[in-house]
């Protein structure tokens, strides 16, 4: 058995202990390649693997798919590693094929370089691939991690399904990618409006919004509508109640339900709008007229939609009473009005 190192060597109070070749050689190889990484096996095709239009016999190199019978792996694999040193070898990082020789040892970059060059999987090379590997390196991550989760969408199921903090990455992700995507934008509100509980999540949320837009409307424009809907300039304490009830809102975390403060605040800010109009007398019989304007207009609208063209098909004596009624009502309104008129 022959030593690593050589005893005399060491410092005399420490006992020296014999390693075996097989040890040394293989803390050896583990030592590179926590290194370089990648770049150890890389070398090794790079320096065995004949390059693209070299013949056979022109050197001790071999072609792709004999160095993987030897090694007892796949052609594919071995053509990975022998990609990504082409790539590296144009960017200047490594020698070019034709200056290595079988055996010959040469500097080797940081391992983490590596990751910027080797793909485990041929689908990266795909469109579909490539555009994967692209959004990875956007958010940061690895590509050959992003390229195994969307080669196993079953597993990405599984994780969404077990996980709610997968479900929520999943979510955000989806509501980035329906920006852009008409076709899946169609397709998510068809399976809302096919969801019962889902559609009623949608309507309720929905609900939440429009209050919530409500009282925002107040805080921000300082302008509110009248529940006869005219359109007035809110008191300072209506608008500073509306930030409040805003700023309430705003500070709940992401996981909580904000329907109830919206419910809230949306009937707070009504029940003021309604006790500010009673208290400005101006404001009341405006509020009063603007009403009265808009049932009738819905009113005259309604009856003119009314037709008689065909009236002896449908005519009903009951038909008659209730527009007689209905003469009979107008004609009483119309007194009040010349009577309140001739009043002032």
């Amino acid at each position: 058995m022959t030593l690593a190192i050589d005893p005399s060597e060491m410092p005399a109070e420490v006992e020296f202990v014999p390693f075996a070749d097989d040890v040394v050689r293989d803390a050896r190889e583990f030592g590179a390649y926590a290194r370089t990484g990648g770049w150890a096996f890389g070398l090794k095709v790079a320096r065995s693997v004949r390059p693209g239009g070299q013949a056979a016999g022109e050197s001790a190199k071999v072609s792709a798919k004999e160095f993987a019978e030897l090694a007892e792996c796949s052609a594919e694999r071995v053509m990975r590693y022998y990609k990504a040193w082409d790539k590296a070898a144009d960017d200047g990082l490594v020698p070019h094929f034709e200056a290595l020789e079988p055996g010959q040892d040469v500097e080797l970059p940081d391992a983490d370089v590596w990751l910027s060059y080797y793909v485990s999987r041929s689908s990266a090379t795909s469109e579909r691939g490539t555009a994967i590997s692209e959004a990875a390196e956007a958010e940061g991550i690895r590509p050959t991690k992003a390229l195994e989760v969307a080669e196993n969408p079953t597993a990405l199921r599984a994780a969404i399904l077990a996980d709610p903090s997968t479900a929520r990455a999943a979510r955000a992700a989806l509501l980035d990618r329906i920006k852009e995507d008409p076709t899946l934008q169609a397709e998510l509100a068809r399976d809302v409006v096919r969801t019962d509980d889902l559609k009623k999540a949608v309507a309720t949320e929905s609900r939440s919004a429009d209050r919530i837009g409500y009282v925002r409307q107040i805080a921000e424009s300082g302008q509110v509508k009248t529940p006869a809907g005219q359109t007035i300039d809110a008191p300072r304490s209506l608008r500073e109640e509306a930030e409040r009830h805003l700023s309430l809102i705003e500070e709940l975390n992401d996981d909580e339900d904000a329907g109830e403060w919206a419910t809230e605040a949306y009937d707070t800010m009504k029940n003021l709008v309604v006790e500010t109009v009673e208290a400005d007398p101006e404001l009341r019989v405006q509020e009063r007229r603007t009403k009265f304007y808009s049932s009738l207009q819905r009113a005259t609208k309604v009856f003119e939609e009314l037709t008689f063209d065909d009236a002896q098909d449908f005519y009903e004596d009951d038909m008659v009473k209730q527009l007689e009624d209905l003469q009979e009502a107008i004609g009483s309104c119309i007194a009040s009005l010349r009577n309140a008129r001739s009043a002032e």
